[in-house]
């Protein structure tokens, strides 16, 4: 963990402009090589959660459109915002009437429905092999292999975040701990909850059970204690021992006093007021917190906390790109568009105007893009460092996925994080209904 003092909404901003400043002027004199025949124009309809929103994410989204068009400007974008819970009924209505999108921005949690629904052309065999060699060389690799899907890259991995450990360094200090040396695993974080507790703030929320329904967070736990919630043959496994000891370990936070069990609205709003000592949630609410912060406390953040002496395993959130065109000119144009959106110059927009990880590396260390953002803004490193050990995001088979994602968030995880539900006896009776639900 860094020793360099971070003060919250301070040095961010400043760093996010000047970054912005050196990609706004590489994306401007930077073509995708667009696929386009020379004086026709392709127009590509677009369905993003990100774009149209008031937050961050759809200024960042609106400035890529611009870049990408003054760069191609044989291809016309069409973008159409909808809520993120719509974005699969939007995309099958819409391909049922004839009128469906060229490309969408799809939500890691829906993709498997998104596969069986959807008219979706993997994107690997849009690109020819040495196109696709070319833009895959930077990627990180394992952010690849995490999301294949059928042995290739079906949606290309976009705008990603993974769980991580937020912290208010003056609340550890006033509780007697080190911020610069952050727990690393479920056992030390308990243990700094329960210190902060002393001191009459709030320990820690791990936002497992968040009002969004994600399971993310809680397959990051339990892949983290070497369990899982399906196998690799699809079946229901969250009742197996490492699955149950992960949610024990939930319950055992709340039980002990060192979480508090209330909403996670309520923790979210706790944290941003300086009560809570720790927040476990997703990277993208870091810009979030800092502005809540600002020149209030001090926010920091380290990775995603594992069990024992094993690495933390966690999976992501977020969204991947798929063309849904199958119209060959347009698919050639749509695979322009995604190689822009998932370039260099793209990822540096992502992460320093909208929040997610930068999922090139070199990017990282690069002066032309986030160098100087990471140079000064150390927090997200150590969650970077994870992506090594990605885990896919697995999926509940058939058509009641979604169904079974909502049973177990409903009736198991927020049950046992908040409300002291005995974890095995929950656990078991939820796969039971899960099963029931994809026919195992």
């Amino acid at each position: 963990m860094i020793n360099k003092k971070v003060r919250a909404g301070v040095s961010r901003p400043r760093v996010a402009l000047a970054v912005l400043a050196v990609a706004a002027s590489s994306i401007a004199g930077c073509s995708s090589g667009s696929d386009a025949a020379v004086g026709k124009t392709v127009t590509l309809s677009f369905l993003s959660y990100n774009y149209g929103t008031a937050d961050l994410g759809g200024k960042g989204t609106q400035e890529l459109i611009d870049s990408f068009e003054k760069a191609n400007p044989s291809i016309k974008i069409e973008p159409q915002g909808v809520a993120v819970a719509d974005v699969l009924t939007k995309l099958r209505t819409s391909s049922l009437s004839g009128n469906g999108f060229d490309v969408a921005q799809i939500g890691w949690s829906k993709m498997a429905q998104a596969y069986q629904s959807l008219p979706i052309t993997p994107v690997q065999e849009i690109a020819t092999a040495q196109d696709w060699r070319q833009t895959s060389a930077g990627f990180n690799q394992a952010v690849l292999a995490a999301t294949r899907h059928k042995g290739v890259t079906a949606a290309m991995p976009y705008t990603m975040s993974v769980p991580a450990l937020f912290y208010n360094a003056d609340l550890f200090r006033s509780a007697g701990l080190d911020p610069a040396k952050p727990p690393t695993t479920m056992a030390e974080m308990k243990s700094a909850a329960l210190k902060i507790v002393k001191k009459g703030a709030e320990g820690v929320y791990v936002d497992a059970a968040g009002a969004g329904k994600s399971d993310f967070l809680t397959q990051s736990l339990v892949n983290s204690n070497g369990g899982s919630l399906v196998d690799a043959d699809g079946k229901v496994t969250l009742d197996q021992p490492p699955a149950v000891q992960a949610m024990r370990t939930l319950a055992d936070l709340t039980q002990s006093g060192a979480q508090p069990g209330v909403s996670e609205a309520d923790a979210i709003a706790a944290f941003k007021a300086g009560k809570l000592g720790m927040l476990v949630t997703s990277t993208a609410v870091l810009a979030a917190l800092d502005a809540a912060a600002s020149g209030k406390f001090e926010v920091q953040a380290t990775g995603f906390p594992g069990f024992g002496t094993g690495p933390a395993r966690p999976t992501y959130s977020g969204a991947g790109l798929a063309v849904l065109s199958k119209d060959p000119a347009k698919q050639r144009a749509a695979w322009t568009f995604v190689k822009f959106l998932t370039s260099e110059q793209a990822f540096t927009t992502i992460t320093a105007k909208i929040g997610y990880l930068p999922l090139r590396p070199a990017t990282v260390t690069d002066p032309r893009y986030l160098k100087s953002y990471f140079d000064k803004d150390k927090r997200l490193l150590p969650t970077l460092a994870q992506l090594d050990h990605l885990m896919p995001y697995t999926s509940f088979s058939g058509p009641k996925a979604q169904q079974a994602v909502l049973t177990l968030q409903d009736e198991a995880v927020a049950p046992i994080m908040l409300r002291g539900a005995n974890a095995q006896q929950t656990m078991q009776a939820t796969a039971k209904t899960i099963r029931g639900l994809v026919g195992q």
